[in-house]
C-alpha cells in the first residue's frame, strides 16, 4: 500500500520519470522585484519568486520559452536540482537536449507564481500569505492583496525584463499554466511570438468558478483556519489536505480510478460494508496523498489560487498570437467544448490557430502526463 500511495503522489503531483533526466540539471535561483502594485492597485513590498532555466541565451535573445505552472505546481517543470535526485521536473520527459523542447537550441524558463502552494517546500521561493509582512513583522494571512493570473503575468514579465529578453519565442503551460499564457497573449502581444496553452482556456466559466470554490471550502471550514490568522499555531491542516483531496480526484477522471483501484478494499481484511471506517483503496490512497501533499503547502495560499484562478479574463478577441491549442477530451476541469468555443473566437480575427486532444485515463491530467503524443505538433509549431 505505501508504495502505491508513493507511485500515486509522484504521478499525481510531478510527472513520470524521465528516461533522460541525468542530462539535465537545473539551479533555482531567486528575482526580487522590490514593490510590485498589483492589478488591484495595492503595492507589495520585497516581492521575489523563484525561477531555474535550461539551454542559452542567443546573442540576439530571441530563443527563450516560457513554461507557467499549473495550480500545485512549482518553477521545476524540467530537470533535477541534484544528479541523484528521484524525481525531475513535471515536464523533464517534453523539455532537454533532443526532446521536444530541445534545450540545445532554445532557453527555456519557469517560475514559481505568487502565491505559490508549496510555501514549505525547500525549492519553492514566493511571495504571499505566508510571507513576512515587511512594514509589521508578521505574516500577512488575509491581509496579503488579491492577485490574479493578470498578476502573475505581470510579474513573470518584470523577470523576463531583467533579462534583456524582448520578445519570447513562445509561452507555454498547462491548466493554471495556460491561463497565464493567454494572459501573456492578451497583455504583451508585441513581446511573444507563438503560445502554447494546454488544458485550458482563456478564463474561468461559471462552473469552475463553483468548483473552485468547492476546493477552498474545507479550509474555511477548519476552525483551526481562523480567518487565517493560524501561522505559528495550529494550522488547519484536515481543511487543508481535505481541499486538496478535492482537487486531486477533480484534475482525474473514472477511467484512471477504476483502472487503478476497481473496486478492492484498503485493507483486504476491512470490509467496507463491515465498519464505517472500512475504506475503499481509492479513498484510503488519495487520503495519503493528500496527506503528501499537504506537508509542503500552505491552506491560506491555496485560497489566493483559488481566487486568482477564479478572477482569470484574458479576452479571446485580444489574442493575435499564433496558438497550438492543446487538450483533453475527458477534462473534467476545462471541458473540451469549452476550450474548442474558445479556439473558434480566437481563429475567428484571423488569428492561426491549431488544436490536438490528448486523449488519456487521466483526464485533467492527460496535459501532464500524455503532452509527449503532440511532440511532432510542438517541434513543428515552435519551428515555425
Amino acid at each position: 500500500m505505501l508504495r502505491l500511495v508513493r507511485l500515486v503522489v509522484i504521478a499525481i503531483l510531478l510527472s513520470p520519470l524521465a528516461a533522460f533526466a541525468d542530462d539535465l540539471i537545473v539551479k533555482k535561483q531567486t528575482f526580487d522585484m522590490g514593490a510590485y502594485t498589483t492589478v488591484g492597485g495595492a503595492t507589495i513590498k520585497d516581492v521575489k519568486i523563484g525561477w531555474e532555466a535550461a539551454g542559452t541565451l542567443n546573442a540576439d535573445k530571441s530563443n527563450a520559452i516560457l513554461i507557467a505552472h499549473f495550480f500545485s505546481g512549482t518553477s521545476h517543470a524540467f530537470g533535477k536540482y541534484q544528479p541523484d535526485d528521484k524525481v525531475a521536473g513535471y515536464w523533464d520527459y517534453l523539455v532537454g537536449p533532443g526532446k521536444v523542447i530541445d534545450t540545445n537550441k532554445y532557453y527555456v524558463i519557469s517560475s514559481d507564481t505568487l502565491v505559490n502552494l508549496n510555501v514549505n517546500a525547500p525549492n519553492v521561493v514566493t511571495t504571499g500569505p505566508a510571507s513576512i509582512n515587511p512594514d509589521t513583522g508578521k505574516p500577512y494571512g488575509m491581509s496579503f492583496p488579491v492577485v490574479s493570473i493578470k498578476d502573475f503575468v505581470r510579474v513573470q514579465k518584470a523577470l523576463i525584463d531583467s533579462l534583456g529578453i524582448k520578445k519570447l519565442h513562445a509561452v507555454m503551460g498547462a491548466s493554471m499554466g495556460a491561463l497565464q499564457t493567454y494572459e501573456w497573449a492578451a497583455s504583451y502581444p508585441d513581446n511573444v511570438e507563438r503560445i502554447i496553452p494546454v488544458i485550458g482556456t482563456p478564463g474561468g466559466d461559471p462552473f469552475l468558478i463553483a468548483w473552485l470554490d468547492v476546493w477552498a471550502a474545507p479550509i474555511k471550514l477548519d476552525p483551526n483556519w481562523n480567518h487565517g490568522d493560524y501561522y505559528g499555531k495550529t494550522p488547519p491542516t484536515e481543511g487543508l489536505k481535505a481541499a486538496l483531496k478535492a482537487v486531486t480526484i477533480h484534475a482525474n477522471h473514472w477511467e484512471w480510478a477504476t483502472k487503478t483501484f476497481g473496486m478492492a478494499w484498503a485493507d483486504p481484511k476491512k470490509n467496507p460494508a463491515d465498519a464505517m471506517d472500512n475504506q475503499f483503496k481509492v479513498e484510503a490512497t488519495l487520503d495519503q496523498v493528500a496527506a503528501a501533499r499537504a506537508a509542503t503547502s500552505d491552506a491560506n495560499s491555496l485560497l489566493y489560487l483559488v481566487k486568482a484562478n477564479q478572477l482569470a479574463a484574458a479576452d479571446p478577441d485580444k489574442i493575435k498570437t499564433p496558438a497550438l491549442i492543446l487538450y483533453s477530451p475527458t477534462d473534467l476541469v476545462f471541458y473540451a467544448p469549452y476550450v474548442e468555443e474558445n479556439a473558434k473566437k480566437i481563429a475567428s480575427h484571423g488569428t492561426p490557430v491549431e488544436t490536438m486532444p490528448l486523449p488519456g485515463p487521466n483526464g485533467h491530467l492527460n496535459g501532464v502526463f500524455a503532452v509527449g503524443q503532440a511532440g511532432d505538433k510542438i517541434r513543428a509549431f515552435l519551428a515555425k
